[in-house]
């Protein structure tokens, strides 16, 4: 494998290069131009000092997403520390788990989760800082409580002539040392800790640069909404964003389609970075009541106007994102099919890329001007990709990965490395068929891979992508008891209100429903019963469904 250049090399250079250009803030908050958070990230390396954090002791983090937040994760990397991000919306007990599992010496804590948690839970900490305002909220050492109340006075000490480019000098990394320790959403099981070296954030980093410089420059918007503690969102809405110099706005609310509109209008980002929830949920609501219409529908059957209204369509859309962003790339989940053909139809400058965690994330990407509809893209640079399989482009197969974006292991499981990393391949989990020009298509994942009654595979997310699709379907997964298949259903109670519906109304719906999707299927894959989930699923921090919390649910 080829050696990596320094990523935190890269940090203090896009630093010193950007330094009087603004780099975080939070939507309609704070700001905080490059020589700010090089200033911020020096007065956090001497909390670490002082709260005896050595090269290469864990740093956890948990609070949403902030301009803060950014500088404490820059700060840990900076100082050889190795970053430990947790999700926000983690139980109190996983955050205590994953706190004491890293053997973390500090935490880094948000408002709203700090009420939550224990500090006595967590022993193994010298100290608790808040992440709003770095107050100490619990500290264990007289040394830390000093440094943090004496903060300003040990900062001017150090640099009595004023804070300067050339006073920076970061840790300089190694390739196969760990950056990031970061604990993966458990789709299917508990989490688990996933090392990430700096040769994948900084091979990462380098893949955007690549496929996206042309589009990107300095001092350009972005709007970072998804969570920094998923790596999809810190590689490409924070990492990429701020070794090119560009101001990143962390939107501090849950990103409803109203809250997006308005802050894409104001920002008119230069990149979109979503899952495919928030794009559905777009779309469900901002484009598809326009074209559903039946004056609409009859215009599409004319062959002259058809193209005006689908352009027309397409054009209201861009405008909905801001219209100045190159592409919206989506990735982390499935990716509904009838929306995306809907896309790809009306000639939106769409794609799909497809990563894993333990790959910091980016496994393959295309630009959407070469993007294949249906397909995830091909394999990224210093990426090599092969489906397990006799024929991978008409046999599924698990999807094997290998490169320098690749994991060094889990942490303190060496168990799960040897089933994960085998000859040299990472395994991902996941089955697909590549076509003969590397493109590759998504068939499911092999754990969730039903058998049925004769042998045949059942993937259930082709089942749930059709039934996505019907009458009042919000979400859905399909499960497997004994022989027969049942699909569990949270429905859209708000459009079911609107339409005056009741429960029994509903029960209605899902058994036609269940009709009209059974004619789609074969035999083999067909449901046996709907049954309705009155509050919606349990999600991972990339939106997808934890299954395994549904594995047992009574029919």
């Amino acid at each position: 494998m080829q050696q990596s250049p320094s990523f935190n090399e890269m940090v203090e250079q896009s630093i010193k290069e950007h330094w009087n250009l603004d780099a975080l803030s939070d939507y309609k908050g704070e700001n905080f131009q490059y020589k700010d958070i090089a200033r911020l990230i020096e007065k956090l390396h001497i909390i670490f000092e002082y709260s005896n954090v050595q090269r290469g002791d864990k740093i956890a983090i948990c609070g949403r997403n902030s301009a803060h937040w950014g500088a404490v994760f820059f700060a840990t990397l900076t100082y050889g520390a190795v970053a430990v991000p947790i999700l926000h919306e983690f139980k109190a007990e996983q955050i205590h788990h994953i706190v004491n599992h890293s053997e973390a010496k500090l935490l880094f804590v948000g408002d709203t989760v700090w009420k939550e948690l224990n500090a006595n839970e967590m022993p193994g900490l010298e100290g608790i800082i808040g992440i709003a305002d770095y107050a100490l909220l619990v500290g264990r050492t007289e040394k830390v409580t000093y440094a943090r109340e004496h903060l300003n006075q040990l900062f001017g000490e150090r640099y009595p002539m004023n804070f300067r480019k050339h006073h920076i000098s970061y840790y300089k990394d190694s390739p196969e040392e760990m950056a990031v320790l970061n604990y993966t959403s458990g789709t299917t099981s508990r989490s688990k800790g996933v090392m990430i070296p700096y040769r994948a954030l900084w091979s990462n980093v380098a893949f955007a640069q690549e496929a996206l410089g042309a589009y990107l420059k300095a001092g350009d918007n972005v709007l970072s909404m998804l969570p920094m503690a998923h790596m999809y969102g810190m590689a490409f809405e924070f990492l990429y964003e701020f070794c090119t110099g560009c101001h990143i706005n962390f939107l501090t609310k849950n990103p409803s389609p109203n809250v997006l509109f308005a802050a894409f209008a104001d920002l008119k980002p230069r990149i979109v970075i979503a899952v495919p929830l928030i794009i559905e949920k777009i779309i469900r609501k901002a484009v598809l009541p326009k074209i559903q219409g039946t004056t609409v529908k009859m215009l599409l059957k004319i062959p002259v106007v058809r193209q005006k209204i689908k352009d027309k369509v397409c054009e209201q859309l861009q405008n909905a994102f801001g219209s100045n962003f190159h592409e919206i790339i989506i990735g982390g989940a499935a990716f509904n099919s009838e929306i995306e053909m809907l896309l790809h139809d009306i000639g939106f400058n769409y794609t799909v890329g497809y990563g894993a965690t333990e790959c910091a994330p980016i496994l393959t990407y295309a630009d959407w001007t070469t993007f294949k509809p249906g397909s995830c893209g091909r394999p990224a640079p210093r990426m090599e990709i092969k489906i397990d399989s006799p024929d991978p482009q008409n046999v599924v197969g698990e999807i094997l990965a290998k490169g320098m974006n690749v994991m060094l292991g889990y942490y303190k499981n060496e168990e799960a490395t040897r089933e994960t990393l085998r000859d040299g391949w990472y395994h991902t989990g996941d089955l697909g068929i590549m076509d003969e020009e590397g493109n590759l298509f998504i068939k499911g994942r092999s754990k969730n891979m039903l058998l049925g009654a004769s042998g045949q595979n059942i993937y259930p997310e082709e089942i749930e992508d059709l039934l996505n699709n019907l009458s009042l379907v919000a979400e859905c997964i399909v499960v497997q008891r004994g022989e027969k298949l049942y699909g569990l259903v949270h429905p859209d109670y708000d459009e079911a209100h609107n339409l005056g519906l009741q429960e029994e109304d509903l029960t209605e719906v899902m058994e036609h429903n269940r009709s009209e999707l059974n004619a789609m299927l074969p035999k083999y894959s067909q449901l046996s019963g709907i049954k309705i989930m009155r509050e919606e699923f349990e999600k991972t921090p990339k939106r997808s469904i934890k299954r395994y919390l549904y594995d047992n649910v009574e029919i």
